[in-house]
């Protein structure tokens, strides 16, 4: 047994019940073994054992009292995974299928992809199983309240910075933020994905979407390709889905799908206008929950219960949850022949699905580069909040571009270095992996 897999089995029977844990560490880990192969001094230091475990797992109650004047209790999380190389740093998902499975594969992504950035951020991820749909703003101030009572103790600028995810946007960041500094007495960037007002970063809501797009040019200009012209299906409508479509819209391209719990829209004419793309903030903002409504509006096609998987389209994009493309959906993307997959979400994708894309030339982009433009622009309001000073919109979107560009150029380096080709999943896994390796090296056992 190699020591790749020796480090898996265990982190297996150590971490049951954990799916979502077990897939990403497996993703990551059999990318690294020819890095791990050349490094035999990586096992005499226990080193891939300490890159699986988070440095600490913080789980507490969290008491509030609804609208009826009832007494709720949910559970909260924070997953501080590594700080090797700056403080830790990721978001926070409120959404009732968050556990601590969710939390800590997205705490091991996030480490990676922080580390792509170049940014000095540790890895780190939170939230809790609180549902926001449907809650009043009241119900959802008293619980980011709750929340960040107990969370305060945990957090600070140069320890552990959170920032927003699904089901925490600029109004919940500004509730929690609120709390923060009422409780610590300071104004300090401890948070980001706030509003302008407070510090926060100008197209902080649109950088994942458009560090997405701005990766997918690299790849195609990588490949003797372009964007302009081609046809893109995308999953999900909200902040993420409606940064691609607005830097797609820019470059040339055309969305023609956008998909939510109850199924998908096809628009043959493209999300391509500014009442389309507004009109996704609408949808958004409604918490209905339903794309349904665009294709009410538009007189577009809506197809109940399905995923845009078998849309023809030059370019697909997950942009939604975690494992949306199963083995299902990766045989009939192969079937129409797709050539390019860009993962946005995080591990939209399971690793048998991958694999079959992988070997049937399809050519895959993985997450955590693609859709590290949101940590990389919440690291430039870090940097913004600590001069007292902000970017313009043209100067962060400048900057978030240049981030992009290195990620991949990066991440090929690191594939052709190792004898991989051009495979990107692996040589994002590897280019990551370097940097945060060598900064637990030279700090020791600990």
């Amino acid at each position: 047994m190699t020591y790749v897999e020796r480090v898996l089995d265990n982190l297996k029977k150590q971490n049951p019940n954990e799916p979502e844990f077990h897939q990403a560490a497996e993703e990551i880990l059999t990318a690294l073994a020819p890095i791990v192969e050349k490094h035999p001094e990586y096992e005499k230091a226990a080193l891939l054992e300490r890159f699986v475990e988070p440095e600490r797992v913080v789980m507490f109650r969290v008491p509030w009292v609804d609208d009826n004047g009832n007494a709720r209790v949910n559970k909260g999380y924070r997953v501080q995974f590594n700080s090797a190389i700056g403080p830790y740093k990721g978001g926070l998902r409120f959404h009732p299928t968050v556990n601590l499975s969710i939390m800590k594969f997205l705490g091991l992504e996030q480490t990676l992809k922080n580390s792509l950035t170049s940014l000095p951020m540790g890895g780190g991820k939170g939230g809790s199983d609180f549902d926001p749909k449907g809650k009043s703003d009241r119900e959802i101030m008293a619980f980011c309240q709750s929340f960040m009572t107990e969370l305060s103790r945990h957090i600070g600028p140069n320890l552990d910075v959170p920032a927003g995810d699904i089901g925490v946007g600029a109004r919940e960041v500004g509730y929690l933020f609120g709390q923060y500094k009422r409780l610590r007495n300071e104004f300090t960037g401890v948070l980001t994905g706030k509003g302008i007002t407070l510090g926060g970063s100008i197209i902080r809501p649109e950088a994942t979407g458009f560090g997405a797009v701005y990766y997918t040019n690299e790849m195609l200009n990588y490949f003797g390709d372009t964007i302009k012209g081609k046809t893109f299906a995308i999953s999900g409508f909200g902040n993420v889905a409606w940064g691609t479509v607005k830097k797609v819209n820019e470059l040339g391209g055309k969305v023609v799908t956008l998909s939510g719990p109850d199924g998908y829209i096809y628009d043959p004419d493209g999300i391509s206008t500014e009442e389309k793309v507004n009109y996704m903030l609408v949808m958004r903002d409604s918490c209905r929950n339903r794309v349904q409504d665009y294709a009410d509006k538009f007189g577009v096609q809506f197809l109940p219960g399905k995923k845009p998987w078998g849309v023809k389209a030059d370019i697909l994009m997950p942009c939604a949850t975690q494992n949306e493309v199963g083995i299902e959906e990766a045989k009939q993307i192969v079937a129409n022949g797709i050539k390019y997959y860009v993962e946005v979400s995080n591990m939209p994708t399971t690793n048998e699905a991958m694999a079959y894309l992988k070997a049937n030339g399809v050519t895959m982009a993985p997450s955590k580069a693609v859709n590290a433009g949101g940590v990389a622009v919440s690291g430039l309001e870090m940097s913004q909040n600590s001069m007292r000073y902000s970017w313009t919109a043209e100067e962060v979107d400048e900057k978030l571009k240049g981030i992009m560009k290195n990620i991949f150029a990066n991440s090929v380096k690191a594939a052709n270095e190792y004898g991989l080709g051009d495979d990107l999943v692996a040589g994002a896994n590897i280019a990551g992996f370097i940097k945060v390796a060598s900064a637990m090296m030279a700090q020791g056992i600990v």
